[in-house]
């Protein structure tokens, strides 16, 4: 593409480009500064660029307003992180005492279900039980877990 073809098709383009950045980030100024840096990106492409150019400098508003949203989301402090992970940590400690409380069955169980990820029907087969028995433990286990979890608080 020519220096001219590009100049024409950007002065058409250009009204369109501002309006679909506006349309993303409805900030004038900011519409502005995305229509012009893509317009910079092009030029910088003219000699590869074959008209017509419209899809591509729409694609290109587009990712570039899309950059510029996701950039004004809240960043997380770090001391927050470890916070969280410090309360996640005391919430599996208070769980993982609540399990080893647990009658050695229903606790064996639990922990073939949830730390292993077997089935129940794997799970009665090596226990020798039916699966009925095996849901039925299961779900006295996860509710005296429960329970004692929710009496913590």
């Amino acid at each position: 593409m020519t220096s001219q073809e590009y100049q024409e098709d950007i002065e058409r383009l250009r009204p369109r480009l501002l309006q679909a950045a506006l349309r993303y980030l409805g900030d004038a100024e900011e519409a502005e500064d995305v229509a012009q840096d893509v317009m910079l990106k092009l030029w910088s492409m003219c000699e590869e660029l074959r008209p017509p150019i419209d899809k591509l400098a729409l694609v290109m508003v587009k990712n570039l307003c899309i950059d510029r949203i996701r950039s004004r989301r809240p960043r997380v402090n770090l001391d927050q992180v470890s916070t969280v992970e410090e309360e996640k940590d005391e919430r599996l400690e208070a769980m993982m005492q609540a399990i080893k409380a647990l009658p050695p069955l229903q606790q064996t169980i639990l922990l073939l279900r949830h730390e292993q990820g077997m089935e129940t029907h794997d799970i009665a087969l090596l226990m020798g039980m039916t699966e009925v028995a095996v849901r039925k433990t299961l779900s006295r286990a996860r509710m005296t877990v429960r329970d004692k979890l929710t009496k913590r608080k």
